[in-house]
């Protein structure tokens, strides 16, 4: 598309703008029919006017010289509206990349090159699950909180995973205000995305409709899910109050409850699924599985793919990490060192599991990583830097494109971002949905000697792996379109 002169600009947006308003009715009906439309990978549903245009913006980072804007996307997905689509993800962004290529050697329309490429989904009305799958928060923390958030987001048609409960300590008497009222407001991810009630007469909080009940207890075997029309559910334990199967087996006890998920690294025999990664691991039979660290979800994609290309012959990673709830406001005791220090006010060097945690969902990387950690004053988003020598020499050219890549194309998309901006710094990563946004900016290579800077959203990000790896235990799979993951050879 041609740029517009200087004195085109802005009726060139007011005309965009519309076009993008245009798109959220249209993104809704397909969202309620779960038909889920994305941007080079970027949600669409559930975004303003400016959210969408700023999505199409981003595009010319991923694929520099594509200007894509909502000239080429509108066609496109008002032709997909038209269409009897089943439950699908639908790149709208690649296929009007792919649709603009096309037309220019051929002649075609929108509406006929969606039905091509549509085809295996057009009609197919198969719904993601049998019956809708039960979900209950046990503990409703950092992580607890934005777990509800993205299922309640996730609803959809209603047919996929329902939050039905969360599980909380006794309070006082305005214990279900306050705990909606920290559902409805967030000092660092700002304010819940729709409406929020409060039905203390059968303890519930219903967010955008969705009625969640408040059970109060003190220990899982306390609670009889099924006394509240749950069954079969799958709670995620969010307390970190166990990690071991023993522990965990607890919440297994309880009537009503069928698996359990737990958002922190497992111990003993329990699978640490990083979803994009091994998620082939998940079984029908498992019942207990962890959903691993925040920075093992962060740091494993990248390492996968850079020993899948280049073979890592060893590396250092070092982990920049916003504190969290379990270190001090103040001085105070903490059974770990120098964690008692008060987090507000130092940079905090500690140790990390993450390095031994990688060589079990990467066995091949056995022996050639270490690994350590320094808490700073900041309330999210961390950042990994890894220090590694390759089996060949490259440059900064080719590890960004490979990279880049990746992030597009490959079937670790959900987990790998990619930015070149110069700019940015952490803040900037606040609510980024991926695993790890990869800084192609601070790249750093001599021969074989690589320096990757990998941010990370310790806190939403990590929610939307732990989220993942649900929608996997519960079975929830979609077609997707177009799934360039295979043409690419990945």
């Amino acid at each position: 598309m041609a740029l517009p002169s200087l004195d085109d600009y802005f009726p060139d947006w007011k005309e965009r703008e519309a076009l993008a308003e245009a798109m959220i009715p249209i993104i809704g009906r397909l969202y309620r029919r779960n038909v889920v439309t994305y941007c080079y990978g970027r949600a669409l549903y559930n975004q303003s006017v400016i959210q969408i245009m700023k999505t199409h913006r981003y595009v010319r980072q991923l694929e520099p010289g594509n200007e894509l804007s909502e000239f080429e996307s509108y066609p496109i997905l008002e032709a997909l509206s038209q269409l009897d689509l089943g439950p699908s993800h639908l790149d709208v962004g690649k296929l009007a990349a792919r649709f603009m290529e096309e037309s220019e050697s051929g002649d075609i329309t929108p509406l006929e090159f969606c039905e091509r490429e549509c085809a295996e989904v057009i009609g197919r009305h198969v719904p993601p699950l049998e019956k809708p799958q039960d979900v209950v928060l046990y503990g409703f923390g950092r992580i607890g909180r934005l777990l509800a958030r993205l299922l309640v987001e996730k609803t959809g048609s209603g047919s996929q995973l329902r939050l039905r409960a969360i599980v909380v300590r006794a309070g006082k008497d305005d214990d279900l205000v306050k705990r909606a009222s920290l559902l409805r407001r967030d000092s660092v991810h700002g304010s819940f995305q729709g409406t929020i009630r409060i039905d203390e007469e059968n303890s519930c909080i219903i967010a955008n409709g969705n009625v969640i009940r408040v059970i109060y207890a003190g220990s899982p075997a306390e609670v009889d899910y099924t006394a509240y029309g749950i069954d079969d559910a799958i709670v995620i334990d969010n307390t970190g109050a166990w990690r071991d199967e023993e522990g965990l087996g607890q919440h297994l006890k309880s009537k009503g409850a069928k698996k359990v998920i737990l958002t922190a690294p497992g111990k003993g025999s329990i699978k640490n699924i990083v979803s994009g990664i091994n998620s082939s691991d998940v079984l029908p039979d498992d019942s207990i599985l962890a959903a691993a660290s925040c920075t093992t979800n962060a740091i494993v994609p990248v390492l996968k793919a850079m020993n899948d290309e280049y073979e890592i012959v060893s590396g250092h990673m070092e982990t920049v990490h916003a504190y969290t709830p379990d270190q001090n406001l103040l001085d105070n005791y903490h059974k770990k060192n120098r964690r008692g220090r008060g987090a507000p006010l130092n940079m905090v060097i500690t140790e990390t599991g993450a390095s031994s945690a990688v060589v079990k969902l990467l066995p091949e990387l056995d022996g050639k990583l270490t690994g350590n950690a320094i808490r700073v004053p900041t309330p999210d988003v961390s950042l990994a830097i890894l220090n590694l020598t390759l089996g060949r020499d490259t440059n900064v050219e080719e590890i960004n494109d490979y990279l880049r890549h990746v992030s597009m194309h490959s079937n670790m998309q959900r987990q790998i971002d990619f930015t070149t901006s110069p700019e940015v710094v952490s803040s900037d990563f606040v609510g980024n949905r991926h695993a790890c946004i990869v800084d192609g900016g601070a790249t750093i290579v001599k021969d074989k000697q690589v320096v990757l800077y990998v941010w990370y959203d310790n806190e939403f990000g990590y929610a939307c792996q732990v989220v993942r790896v649900v929608q996997k235990v519960a079975g929830i799979s979609y077609p997707l379109i177009p799934n360039d993951v295979v043409k690419q050879g990945f």
